[in-house]
């Protein structure tokens, strides 16, 4: 079987860890085309949700997730606060977003199986409750912001693999991710260029040989492969609202 990435010839003088930076991408996408869903939001949800007392603000709220952020200026979460609220409404009008709202936003339907969405819509949801409240949006939209720590997008693309949550990254958890990425990229990888790429991982972050890599091996490892970091960044987020000029609005926040 095939697994779609490139031709073999394109494939075979990539490095490891160029090879490694196409599995990245899709998270990359997940994120990027997150924030473009919310624009088209702006055109069908009625003002009148927007208004909603539920979905209130304070200053003082922008402000303490601004420096909870580290990145964030009170403006651009009061901006990313606007695009929440449009997708928090979309099916379920209660001011959270439900994984069924994300998948209708990215893939313009709210059923229908994604390993990789339910991997990104799970690190999004921090407190496992099954929805992303505000707060866990803005924790998790700044790890790819381009100040955003090293240390904090090593941990986000290591738990993004543990699918076991079991503190490793296994080779099946590997597999099993690169495999629906790829498929749902539409991408083209053959069994055995696959389970080289995967042999080669494990052998160079595996360092101890158990198996399995642990999160310090892991950080070593991607430190080695900078471009992994790189894919984990949205430069446009450094400015959303000059990114983004349609997200200027008249705020109603409380004082």
């Amino acid at each position: 079987m095939e697994y779609r990435l490139s031709s073999h010839s394109r494939s075979s003088y990539l490095t490891t860890g160029e090879k490694l930076c196409t599995f990245f991408l899709p998270c990359i996408a997940i994120v990027e085309a997150l924030i473009f869903a919310f624009t088209d939001c702006f055109d069908r949800v009625p003002p009148d949700l927007l208004r909603n007392p539920r979905r209130r603000r304070t200053y003082r709220d922008f402000v303490r997730l601004s420096d909870e952020s580290g990145v964030f200026s009170v403006n651009e979460v009061e901006a990313l606060y606007e695009l929440y609220k449009k997708l928090s409404c979309s099916i379920i009008d209660d001011g959270l977003i439900h994984k069924e709202e994300l998948q209708l936003a990215l893939f313009k339907t709210p059923t229908g199986e994604n390993l990789f969405l339910d991997r990104v819509f799970d690190l999004f949801d921090e407190k496992k409750n099954g929805v992303i409240e505000f707060e866990e949006f803005i924790h998790a939209l700044s790890v790819f912001h381009p100040y955003a720590p090293v240390e904090d997008k090593i941990s986000f693309a290591f738990r993004l693999y543990d699918l076991r949550q079991t503190g490793f990254i296994e080779r099946e958890e590997v597999k099993q991710m690169v495999v629906a990425i790829l498929m749902e990229s539409n991408m083209m990888l053959s069994d055995d260029l696959l389970e080289s790429i995967i042999d080669k991982t494990f052998d160079d972050a595996d360092l101890d040989k158990d198996g399995k890599i642990n999160s310090e091996e892991w950080k070593e490892f991607v430190l080695k492969h900078p471009t992994l970091l790189k894919n984990m960044t949205l430069p446009y987020l450094r400015d959303i609202t000059t990114a983004f000029p349609s997200f200027v609005f008249n705020t109603e926040v409380e004082d």
